[in-house]
């Protein structure tokens, strides 16, 4: 059994409602399981049947069918989010030990070098960003709801789909995927 941990992007936000209850139904119809959700922002764990990049293809497609809007659905493994939780590169000295002003952001694939580039030239503020693989780590100094620098300029200039968790987020989902 290897269970994957599930981040929808942009879920029950800007009208796009998914109750997590029917998002199980869903994962189960698929075939997945041990399916659990967390909160109503488009996580879950599962284990998927066969490969886990077509699993995620057909929830999208699953989710775009019955609710009538797209939502990337991007997946981990387990060691994979523990390992980016590991790297993450802002020390509890800079974010005051502060998981919820930290976040990770979980890209379908990794930017190119020019697109990092390009996001580089917006301005930050106090706040921190750095892009290790495929995650994009984020610190906000002030605060996601006050944030210092323009995160959606800088996900845009990266150019690939992504969704963000915080850190207590990502531990919770890593507790899951072990019980």
């Amino acid at each position: 059994m290897n269970s994957r941990i599930i981040f929808l992007r942009a879920v029950n936000v800007g009208g796009a409602s998914l109750p997590m209850a029917e998002l199980r139904t869903l994962m189960t119809d698929l075939g997945a399981t041990d399916v659990q959700t967390y909160i109503q922002s488009g996580n879950a764990v599962c284990v998927p049947p066969g490969d886990p990049d077509d699993f995620d293809r057909a929830l999208e497609k699953a989710i775009g069918m019955k609710y009538g809007f797209f939502r990337e659905s991007i997946s981990r493994a387990p060691e994979e989010v523990k390992a980016a939780l590991a790297a993450y590169p802002f020390d509890a000295e800079e974010t005051k030990g502060e998981p919820k002003r930290s976040y990770i952001s979980f890209m379908v694939e990794p930017p190119t070098t020019a697109a990092i580039e390009k996001a580089q030239a917006y301005e930050t503020g106090d706040d921190s960003w750095q892009v290790i693989g495929r995650d994009l780590h984020v610190f906000y100094a002030h605060g996601a709801g006050n944030p210092s620098m323009k995160a959606a300029s800088i996900g845009k200039a990266l150019e690939v789909p992504a969704t963000a968790r915080n850190l207590n987020t990502v531990r919770k989902l890593l507790g899951l995927a072990s019980d």
